[in-house]
């Protein structure tokens, strides 16, 4: 049973009544989007960079209300990094990667630029999958965008400061024609994350100065320029307190014809968050935020009046299918041995290590803002002498709260302390802050996290054995807020072994819900 509602946490209650969405349309870690629209349809793709499967994609009938429907990238196979072997891949994978869909051959496209060395593009004839790995390209087309134009041929705008355009060959397996088109001048510097779009026959690349602002191209002649540039916005006060800038984003016209972007904004320790507003075109062709006193605001006219079924907020997962839900996303590659669903989700002990930075089989789930618990329901009974299993915070600085069994006995644990370097490697393997005994069969472990914007925020953890009385253990993780590990904190459930493989638990409940 899988019961979720992502923009509940955002958005007002859905119904085909509502006048307008509110700000931030998902109050979750989803950076770089690009959008898209197909018939009456909205998609949205999004970076997850070291997670797995990769590139989410949500869909939405009216902009505000989305729901997660699958991922471009099946499985990282770029490497054995990836599978946590010999290494790690932490901050690389998937990131500002482009969406389209070629309506001749009814199909989707994604691609994406791999640890900076070659662009992959994966194809799909349903957003939902089943996704191929279509070309590898010999080329790094780094923040990328593509443009499918009017005569069906395929164009790709990429770059950092100095931006190119790119066509590719109408089969899309290879490089056809690459030309610079624009060089940012000095006093602006280093621009990138650029998108290509056309519209009543000129070319538009809007490209983002991180990370506070972003700026339109245009082009009359065609998409290899000349191009002029206007700034789109600068310094927007975010609707978000205590958030960055909106930047880095998309574009996107509604069957209307009606114009929105979105953007998203900096809100660390929660991640990048992605918020919408409307776009006018002056007379003269240039896109125009729709801004309110200089600000962003906290809510626009919704873009789309479609109707869209009531639900509350919150997700809930009893692990009754055999396939995981496009929610949850794997630190790393799973070893897929190790994991089963279907009566529960049975995690068997992947790795054989002493750091959670380097377990293989951690599942993972995004924290929904501005504040959220996540509860986790484990059969333990099956642990062996050595095994460590619970739930996270996990981030480059994290804590958890689980079980360990020493010696055929089990105490539940608080563990803080594990952090990474600045390199992503780990730096501190974490410290047992308090323990007690328990007798070892089933075990309920919780979470509480604030991830409002800002310095100070704090994850409390529990645990109960009846599923009802809780009880604080350990003391509170300050969240890390900075942002340059790229991706916010997530919630993970974990099992390895410290001594041998063979143990398993049983998860046969998750559920996250909301506070202020």
């Amino acid at each position: 049973m899988l019961f979720c509602c992502l923009c509940g946490l955002s958005a007002q209650t859905a119904s085909s009544k509502e006048a307008v969405f509110q700000n931030p349309v998902l109050w979750e870690d989803l950076a770089d989007a690009d959008v898209l629209r197909v018939g009456d349809t909205y998609y949205y793709s999004a970076s997850n960079m070291h997670y797995s499967p990769g590139a989410p994609i949500l869909s939405s009938k009216d902009l505000a209300h989305w729901k997660y429907i699958g991922h471009s990238v099946p499985v990282l196979d770029f490497g054995p990094a990836y599978n946590l072997e010999g290494g790690s891949a932490y901050i690389r994978g998937t990131w500002a990667s482009f969406l389209g869909y070629r309506q001749s051959n009814r199909t989707f496209y994604w691609g994406g630029c791999i640890d900076t060395k070659h662009t992959y593009i994966y194809t799909a004839k349903a957003a939902e999958g089943p996704w191929q790995r279509h070309a590898e390209l010999g080329q790094c087309y780094y923040d990328a965008g593509l443009l499918v134009d009017d005569d069906d041929t395929m164009y790709v705008s990429y770059g950092n400061t100095t931006l190119r355009v790119a066509q590719l060959s109408p089969d899309a397996t290879r490089e056809v024609r690459s030309e610079t088109v624009f060089t940012s001048p000095k006093e602006l510097g280093m621009i990138e994350g650029s998108h290509i779009y056309k519209f009543k026959g000129n070319y538009y690349i809007i490209t983002t100065k991180p990370a506070n602002a972003e700026y339109v191209l245009k082009s009359t002649t065609g998409p290899f320029g000349p191009y002029t540039m206007r700034q789109l916005v600068r310094d927007a006060v975010s609707p978000v307190a205590g958030s960055g800038f909106p930047h880095q984003g998309g574009l996107v016209q509604t069957a209307k014809g009606d114009w929105y972007y979105m953007a998203f904004i900096d809100a660390y320790p929660g991640g990048r968050v992605p918020v919408l507003a409307p776009v006018h075109w002056t007379a003269d062709g240039w896109p125009e935020v729709e801004l309110k006193d200089g600000a962003w605001a906290k809510s626009y006219p919704l873009p789309v009046k479609a109707p869209v079924a009531a639900s509350k907020p919150g997700f809930s997962d009893t692990f009754r299918a055999a396939q995981l839900g496009p929610e949850w996303e794997w630190n790393h590659n799973p070893d897929n041995s190790k994991w089963s669903a279907g009566n529960g989700l049975r995690l068997k002990t992947a790795t054989v290590t002493d750091d959670l930075y380097m377990a293989r089989n951690t599942l993972t789930h995004r924290i929904p803002g501005p504040a959220s618990t996540a509860t986790v329901a484990l059969d333990v009974s099956r642990m062996k002498d050595g095994d460590c299993a619970g739930l996270a915070m996990l981030r480059d600085s994290s804590a958890w709260v689980g079980v360990i069994k020493e010696n055929a006995s089990y105490k539940v644990v608080m563990k803080s302390n594990l952090t990474m370097s600045r390199g992503w490697k780990t730096a501190t393997k974490g410290d047992v802050v308090e323990s007690a005994p328990i007798s070892g069969g089933k075990i309920w472990l919780r979470v509480s996290a604030d991830i409002h914007p800002g310095e100070g925020r704090q994850a409390h953890f529990f645990y109960s054995a009846d599923g009802s009385a809780f009880h604080e253990i350990g003391k509170p993780l300050t969240l890390n807020y900075a942002w340059f590990f790229f991706m916010g904190y997530r919630f993970a459930i974990f099992n390895y072994a410290t001594e041998s493989l063979g143990g398993e638990v049983i998860a046969s409940r998750f559920d996250i819900s909301p506070a202020e």
